[in-house]
């Protein structure tokens, strides 16, 4: 009685396995795609609020509040897509270590486990592999926090550029927050602080606990072709 041959050595396994990593790197390129659509709708809209708020002077600096509101269901909507290209990509990455991996190496028992099976099951009823908060941090720190920021300054010089009375001291400063009756002055501050805060904390928090696959720290390897 002769054991079974490796799967590696099985040329059915390897061409089926080889075009399942094809689709499933396609997959993930389209979603990767959407994740940028998002990012170039946030800039333009964006770009849209900055040309009416700095040309027109009777535009009141509230309007950056709904420019943070459109920018933040954009990231809500980046983040859950972000959530589906992480978890195709997550077969492309065990596809990459457990199969690709052993066959560069010509070691079939490289990296073996239950990884067919947790694939499997994955297939079967697919699943995220990361929570939606997570989702949305990682795409803050990388493309949104910098236009959070750049919105923030925008509301402070269309402020300072615009206001109802001259700007001379904080308290005027403080005065010209308010617009009207419907913003009162404590309420423009902490709306403004609040977003300030969220966006810095959150960025910081995921880039301390979370980390991917490439990393600007540790050891380095000189690729020499």
């Amino acid at each position: 009685m002769t054991d079974n041959p490796p799967p590696h050595s099985d040329s059915n396994y390897v061409t089926a396995m080889s075009h399942f990593y094809r689709g499933e790197l396609g997959r993930i390129m389209s979603w990767r795609a959407r994740l940028d659509n998002t990012t170039n709708w946030a800039i333009t809209a964006t770009s849209t609020i900055f040309t009416v708020a700095f040309s027109i002077e009777r535009v009141p600096h509230i309007i950056f509040v709904f420019n943070l509101a459109i920018v933040t269901i954009m990231l809500w909507i980046e983040a859950r897509r972000y959530r589906f290209y992480d978890a195709f990509r997550a077969r492309v990455r065990m596809l990459e270590a457990h199969f690709l991996v052993p066959v560069v190496l010509q070691k079939a028992a490289a990296l073996e486990g239950d990884w067919r099976q947790l694939l499997a099951e994955d297939l079967l009823i697919p699943g995220f592999k990361m929570s939606a908060f997570e989702a949305v941090a990682r795409r803050l720190k990388r493309n949104y926090v910098f236009i959070f920021i750049i919105i923030l300054v925008a509301w402070i010089t269309k402020i300072f550029l615009h206001p109802d009375q001259p700007i001379k001291n904080w308290r005027t400063f403080y005065e010209a927050l308010a617009v009207g009756d419907a913003f009162p002055s404590w309420l423009v501050a902490i709306l403004f602080f609040a977003t300030l805060i969220n966006v810095v904390g959150i960025s910081l928090w995921v880039a301390f606990r979370s980390s991917g696959e490439f990393t600007d720290f540790g050891p380095r390897r000189n690729w020499k072709i």
